[in-house]
């Protein structure tokens, strides 16, 4: 048997600056193989720059498979960015975790959320206000937990990760924003152990 899996996000799903196979949902697929899962290459939707809106948008009009066997989502970031509102975020992602859910036919637990990466601890951030940025962030997955908590889906922090790499900037890519093939590793692998106790 062959698994599907289906990404949602914005450019930490891409791995914006990182090649195609050493973003997270290829390399969660490429770890599941070596154990005998078999998955079909990971379906994305995604795009650097979406807010949760925007992926909203494209998701309904993107056609679909009629239900797929894992779900990952893993988007806010570029909310919080463009100073908009926590709480327009929540609807927006309440109402991406119902479409998701309608995907994995209501199996709760194949939907995986992951938390935000802390941008704040990046060199692209070092002329900012780190402590803002931070508590921003976490307010965002706040929100994210609360709804993962309330609709019994996977939650994953690879926040605390991401803030390795203010120490750390092996962990990120040339442009000094966004994260590479090393972290990446890491968040896989925490999917990975969930899909591993699903299948």
């Amino acid at each position: 048997m062959k698994y599907s899996l289906l990404n949602l996000g914005d450019s930490y799903t891409i791995g914006e600056g990182v090649p195609l196979h050493e973003n997270f949902p290829y390399i969660i697929v490429q770890q599941l193989r070596k154990q005998n899962v078999y998955f079909h290459a990971p379906e994305i939707i995604a795009k650097t720059g979406w807010t949760s809106f925007d992926l909203i948008e494209q998701l309904n009009k993107t056609i679909l498979e009629n239900s797929y066997d894992f779900v990952t989502l893993l988007v806010g970031v570029n909310n919080q960015y463009r100073g908009l509102q926590v709480e327009d975020f929540r609807k927006d992602f309440e109402y991406l975790i119902n479409k998701a859910l309608a995907l994995l036919n209501n199996n709760s637990s194949r939907l995986i959320i992951l938390s935000i990466p802390d941008w704040g601890k990046t060199i692209f951030a070092k002329d900012r206000e780190e402590m803002q940025i931070s508590n921003g962030i976490d307010a965002y997955n706040g929100a994210c937990e609360m709804l993962a908590q309330k609709y019994q889906t996977h939650f994953i922090n690879i926040t605390d990760s991401t803030r390795k790499a203010k120490e750390n900037t092996s962990l990120l890519t040339t442009d000094g924003l966004h994260y590479s093939a090393t972290e990446h590793l890491v968040w896989a692998k925490k999917v990975v152990e969930i899909i591993m106790k699903e299948v």
